[in-house]
């Protein structure tokens, strides 16, 4: 329904994220040089923009799942949860078209295959499970306050450059160390970071190793836990209220 009556279709869902990353990584690479000296920057930076482009899909497309379906939460019952969740799901299946995609480039690059890409699902389900946290927290403070979406917008935003997406935290950690634990404290950019590593090898240091500790693993996870439970509460509560709201 979204590409209805475009020439090219549901390939929109594809081509938008790799003509974003044809762009970043022609300005950065070869323009800003950002990429320079760097191993395997394009495959650092395809990996950065998949997971921020999932990210920002799941939540932007649920903070309005409950309005966009007024009609159907007003009419029929079942679990209201399953509005937010199912933007997930679809966001989910064209994550899996990304990965086919991040798959051939990673191969045509040469990156040589590692016992660690069987632990890549780990990182994956964490990713799944903070853009559905945020998502269902979103689309319930959407039903009652209709100013979240642009300031969700603006977070985005200022989140995409927060998050080392177009630079190695290497980089980061070098000139700014304490720059880095903090933003190495944000879930998105620990999961990131994590699945550079396990696809790239130990050339990408650990979140462990960027925050200084193994003990420190437990902000960014405790964190993504937060929000998770956090969304699930909100939206749980305000559930029952939400067609009278609408």
């Amino acid at each position: 329904m979204r590409f209805f009556g475009s020439a090219l279709g549901y390939l929109w869902s594809l081509l938008r994220p790799l003509l974003l990353f044809g762009i970043l990584f022609f300005v950065f690479s070869e323009v800003i040089g950002a990429g320079a000296g760097v191993e395997n920057y394009g495959v650092m930076l395809l990996v950065g923009i998949i997971c921020f482009f999932y990210f920002s899909e799941v939540t932007g497309s649920a903070v309005t799942s409950m309005v966009d379906r007024e009609a159907l939460v007003r009419k029929v019952g079942f679990p209201r949860v399953v509005v937010p969740l199912s933007v997930m799901l679809v966001a989910t299946a064209n994550l899996a078209l990304y990965l086919m995609v991040l798959a051939v480039f990673v191969l045509a690059t040469g990156v040589e295959p590692r016992w660690s890409w069987l632990a890549l699902p780990l990182p994956l389900l964490a990713l799944a499970a903070l853009a559905a946290g945020l998502g269902m927290l979103l689309s319930a403070l959407y039903v009652r306050f209709r100013d979240i979406r642009p300031i969700w917008d603006v977070l985005l935003q200022a989140l995409f450059y927060a998050t080392p997406i177009l630079y190695p935290v290497t980089l980061l950690a070098e000139r700014y160390p304490e720059v880095a634990r903090v933003f190495m404290a944000n879930p998105l950019a620990a999961i990131i970071q994590e699945l550079r590593r396990l696809l790239l090898g130990p050339s990408n240091p650990s979140v462990a190793d960027v925050l200084g500790g193994g003990a420190l693993l437990l902000i960014p996870v405790g964190i993504l836990v937060a929000l998770f439970l956090l969304g699930f509460w909100v939206f749980e509560r305000t559930a029952p209220s939400a067609a009278e709201e609408l």
